[in-house]
């Protein structure tokens, strides 16, 4: 889940800086510019994901002024990012020593000891008085929601054995839902609340809800990689949609969030369907040979006389042709880019989708043979019938599944 977090100075006091009647010297001025300094170097380095330098410039300059409160919120943020939330919890603690109303420590506190041990009573307690704090703050109302919809699921799952009831989850849900919502009022263009808020939703099952907040999301960030995907998806598989249009949602999702593998093995399945179609095409044109030549003798009919002329057999190419222009040629030249390419490079990846292609090159190479051969006995067009047709039917079923 893609998170926007505020900005430090959103969440973070500023160090108090005492001034004697008469105004700062030049001296001390120069110190608190010097300290104010090294803390802007190390949020520099955090926000380049140098923790390590980070972390040994703070404790050069806590050591020599250990009472340093953006100092001590500045570490406890480093070793947060870094996953180290032992160190994190011991930075924030010993803010919260100096200020214990410091909210960006506060904040730090409480996502640091879900982590540790599970502690996520104190982390709850934490979280409340931060929002008790800043009632006007919608990023401790997020991060307080994300924590309760967690342990509340956690605890539920461990009192039933590590089952989850689903008409229980809901309402277990209700006040991270409500106070999720509260995020949203406050701050009405905050993604990551719609993204906390929809989690919520999809948990408790309230489709309807998440879909809504989803397009939420889409409105204030078009290229929201999960969002697009759940869209796709979602248009993707309701019912009637035909391959290529599902193939074409997939790669639209795909072109802003390319890395995501989820949407990708989505794509592979609908274009494997796509390769599907094409050997059905196939089979259709060895039995509109197979009618041609009348192969199969009916009960008060009489078989058509062989050979078939020249001109019989010339024809018989026409519905073929326009079969596969339009039915396969024209079809693919529709799809996007995305798809097309798409399309060659599951045939060199997939040995499912070669198969389908083998299968599909044979059945034609059946129906021609048949067709435009002048055959005097129909003993041999009926091999090559079943031939053609056999073997993409013992396996038409089996590789449905494949298909997704």
């Amino acid at each position: 889940m893609v998170r926007r977090r505020p900005q430090r100075g959103h969440v973070r006091q500023r160090g108090r800086r005492l001034r004697r009647p008469g105004g700062l010297s030049q001296e001390e001025a120069q110190a608190v510019t010097t300290v104010d300094t090294v803390v802007e170097r190390a949020h520099a380095l955090i926000d380049l994901k140098r923790y390590d330098e980070a972390a040994a410039l703070l404790g050069q300059h806590l050591a020599g002024q250990p009472d340093h409160l953006r100092g001590w919120t500045a570490l406890a943020r480093c070793h947060f990012n870094a996953r180290r939330y032992k160190e994190a919890l011991d930075a924030a603690d010993t803010a919260l020593r100096l200020d214990p109303e410091n909210r960006q420590a506060l904040m730090l506190r409480g996502r640091s000891l879900r982590h540790v041990g599970g502690r996520f009573e104190e982390a709850e307690e934490t979280l409340r008085a931060l929002v008790r704090l800043s009632p006007d703050d919608w990023y401790g109302y997020t991060i307080l929601a994300d924590l309760l919809c967690r342990m509340r699921l956690v605890r539920h799952g461990q009192a039933n054995g590590g089952r989850i009831d689903p008409a229980a989850v809901k309402d277990l849900l209700r006040e991270p839902a409500d106070i999720a919502g509260e995020a949203i009022r406050l701050a009405p263009e905050e993604v990551h609340a719609y993204e906390v808020a929809w989690m919520i939703a999809d948990l408790a099952g309230e489709r309807a809800v998440a879909d809504t907040l989803d397009r939420s999301i889409l409105r204030l960030a078009p290229d929201h990689p999960e969002a697009l995907a759940r869209q796709a998806k979602r248009a993707a598989q309701a019912p009637g949609v035909k391959p290529a249009r599902a193939a074409d949602l997939y790669a639209e999702a795909l072109a802003a969030a390319p890395d995501d593998a989820g949407l990708r093995r989505d794509l592979d399945r609908a274009t494997y369907r796509l390769l599907r179609g094409v050997r059905w095409l196939a089979l259709i044109c060895v039995a509109a040979a197979g009618v041609m030549l009348d192969l199969f003798a009916v009960e008060g009919e009489e078989q058509r006389e062989l050979p078939v002329s020249l001109g019989q057999r010339l024809w018989a190419l026409v519905p073929m042709a326009a079969l596969w222009a339009f039915g396969a040629w024209r079809r693919y030249r529709r799809l996007r880019t995305g798809v097309r390419l798409n399309v060659w490079s599951l045939v060199r990846r997939g040995r499912w989708a070669r198969v389908v292609l083998a299968q599909a090159a044979w059945a034609v190479l059946c129906a021609l043979l048949i067709s435009q051969v002048p055959w005097s006995e129909r003993t041999v067009p009926q091999v090559l019938f079943w031939a053609g047709i056999a073997p993409t039917l013992a396996t038409v079923w089996f590789d449905r599944r494949k298909s997704g």
